[in-house]
């Protein structure tokens, strides 16, 4: 039987997993790496540090699954998007520290950009708003702040997304090679012609000579050379963005399919097929994926803090020691007793796109206790994604029916029968919640001629449960009356 190896490398740490052909885990690893914080909105990561949490979680992965060199088919990737690195061509050592998607130090050129009349010509080509989220400023701002402009036009550095970055140390620096979907994230990516801007890279002020080559989702980006653990020549065959791995391994294949990934942060795709439906209120357009003979578009809403949220209880506020207590310590109380928590830490993302905005507790008394303040965390991930949904039926002029969920905290029964209530739709959990490392390994495994149709792969995809609106109507109202006071405030 052969194997597919995924790296799935998210914000706050790299999972891998060795999955077999019937798409059972059969090896997992883990590991968690630091977060840097140099001023307030700031966000930064060591890139040797992501580097040294994949080549952990391989081995512990590798190690559990102890299946052979010989089995091993492909390795697939899925990263955490918009996250920009740039590394010396020669060697490939960082030049800088990474800048986080949830960074906002770039805001003021944004707003700037945007006042300049520049948002309608970009969200034409790119379907994004011009956010600090995305990397096209990011890239500007270290060339400029760093000193490392003139080093990049005379092509000794290379720009990457994480994906590219993992791509360059997995081959031994032979390839310099990003996807459709990353690529469609950095505010330079013509998303109708698949191809980079020149007009974008002129506006963002990005030199050509640091991009890399845009492949598509599925087939052959490089082979190992190197790689602690894995024979050299393994073929890398699938990347994709987070998301919309996470979208390909819900098996969301049809248009109006789909998901919700509760992570770090939330983010809401629904298919949309061949169309890049373009969204008037305040959602992204996007490439979903391109695979042998199709390309797939999605609408996506993002909200920046999700599992965050939670990481925040338990490391800024130390009211709970691991994320896993909080679904205890929220239901010790019938209800948040009034309290509504904005988690708007980093901004708030779709549909508002008020990058000023910060977290805001509300509605506190005499009597709120942690329990409290846990239950009502929990519902403010929950509530921020009603407003994405609501926007993203809008702009497809689709009514959702079901919403896939998956991600760390979609394991958390309170919060999803919750969002399921709110919502007024059913939700369906997966038997695997991992599924954006399933993306990368289902496009690895269309790639290297493992499976040959989507079909198959739907096949295999399984719900371990489903959820159904339960709140009566008038307290569901309740609840988003409280959520948009509080919101207005944030």
């Amino acid at each position: 039987m052969q194997h597919i190896v995924a790296i799935d490398q998210g914000t706050t740490g790299s999972t891998v997993l060795v999955l077999d052909e019937v798409l059972q885990v059969r090896g997992r690893g883990y590991r968690e790496f630091a977060q840097h914080y140099p001023q307030p909105g700031l966000v930064e990561h060591d890139p040797e540090q992501i580097w040294q949490s994949v080549l952990g979680a391989l081995g512990d992965a590798l190690a559990q699954a102890a299946v052979p060199a010989a089995q091993l088919a492909a390795i697939g990737i899925t990263n955490q998007r918009e996250t920009t690195l740039l590394w010396e061509r020669a060697g490939g050592a960082a030049a800088h520290p990474a800048i986080v998607w949830q960074d906002r130090r770039t805001a003021a050129s944004c707003a700037a950009m945007t006042a300049a009349g520049h948002a309608e010509r970009v969200r034409q080509l790119t379907g994004l708003p011009i956010d600090p989220y995305f990397s096209a400023t990011k890239i500007a701002w270290m060339l400029d702040r760093a000193g490392l402009r003139a080093r990049a036009e005379r092509g000794e550095l290379a720009f990457g997304t994480v994906d590219a970055f993992l791509l360059q140390r997995l081959t031994g620096g032979a390839a310099h090679v990003t996807d459709v979907t990353n690529a469609s994230r950095t505010l330079l990516f013509d998303i109708h012609a698949l191809a980079w801007s020149d007009e974008l890279l002129q506006r963002f002020a990005v030199p050509v000579a640091v991009l890399p080559t845009v492949a598509p989702s599925a087939g052959e980006f490089g082979h190992t050379r190197g790689v602690p653990g894995l024979p050299d020549g393994l073929p890398i065959t699938g990347v994709a963005g987070d998301q919309q791995a996470a979208l390909f391994g819900q098996a969301c294949f049809a248009p109006g399919d789909a998901k919700c990934t509760y992570g770090t942060g939330a983010f809401l795709l629904m298919q949309t097929g061949d169309v890049a439906v373009p969204s008037t209120r305040g959602m992204i357009t996007t490439v979903a994926w391109q695979i042998p003979g199709e390309r797939a578009y999605a609408l996506e809403g993002a909200a920046f803090v999700a599992g965050a949220a939670v990481q925040w209880l338990r490391d800024g506020l130390g009211i709970i020691r691991s994320a896993d207590e909080i679904e205890a310590l929220a239901r010790s109380v019938p209800d948040s007793g009034g309290v509504v928590v904005v988690p708007a830490f980093a901004g708030l993302g779709a549909p508002h796109w008020r990058a000023e905005a910060r977290g805001l507790v509300t509605g506190l008394t005499r009597g709120t206790t942690r329990a409290h303040l846990a239950r009502a965390t929990l519902e403010g991930i929950a509530l921020q994604n009603v407003d994405i949904l609501r926007a993203m039926e809008q702009d497809s002029g689709r009514e959702l029916h079901v919403l896939k969920v998956d991600g760390g905290a979609a394991a958390n029964d309170l919060l999803m029968q919750f969002q399921c209530d709110v919502l007024g739709v059913p939700l369906s959990r997966p038997a695997l919640l991992e599924t954006t490392a399933l993306g990368a390994a289902m496009l690895a495994g269309l790639g290297v001629g493992l499976w040959s149709s989507k079909a198959e792969l739907a096949a295999a995809w399984r719900e371990q449960r489903r959820f159904r609106p339960a709140m009566a109507a008038a307290e569901v109202q309740a609840h988003l009356e409280r959520w948009r006071l509080a919101v207005g405030k944030a």
